[in-house]
């Protein structure tokens, strides 16, 4: 594995990132930094995180975490493993879609993004109860 760690230039939290056959080209859906949610703990089915960085160069084990930023706890974990950067100077690019997270109560939330186990970034955002009233009119 490489030492350099990377710079982040963005990361986004989006409905969904797709990516174009053949040209690579990444299209994100939906970006968002809040969750409504009426009750907790809360299921969130899909969403997508994309992260864009340069400066790296060599061997990349990748992981994003999912951390309750009240207890600093970490929730859930994905990882891209063995992604060969051939080029220091390029821009590249890692889309996560994740499935079915838990958020145990509304607040903030981070995701964190490691190469080879060295924070190189992360992008909050917020979970955000609604209120309910009468006959389900939602606030």
């Amino acid at each position: 594995m490489h030492s350099i760690t990377p710079s982040i230039k963005a990361m986004l939290i989006c409905d969904r990132v797709i990516t174009e056959v053949g040209t690579n080209k990444k299209s994100l859906i939906g970006i968002f930094e809040n969750i409504m949610s009426s009750k907790f703990p809360c299921v969130h089915h899909s969403l997508s995180v994309y992260v864009n960085f340069t400066d790296a160069l060599g061997k990349y084990n990748f992981k994003l975490e999912l951390v309750d930023v009240e207890g600093n706890k970490v929730l859930n974990a994905a990882e891209i493993k063995d992604a060969n950067i051939v080029d220091k100077l390029s821009t590249n690019e890692l889309a996560f879609n994740l499935q079915g997270l838990s958020f145990p109560h509304p607040g903030k939330y981070e995701f964190r993004i490691y190469a080879n186990e060295k924070f190189f970034g992360a992008k909050s955002f917020t979970i955000v109860q609604m209120e309910i009233k009468e006959q389900g009119e939602v606030v």
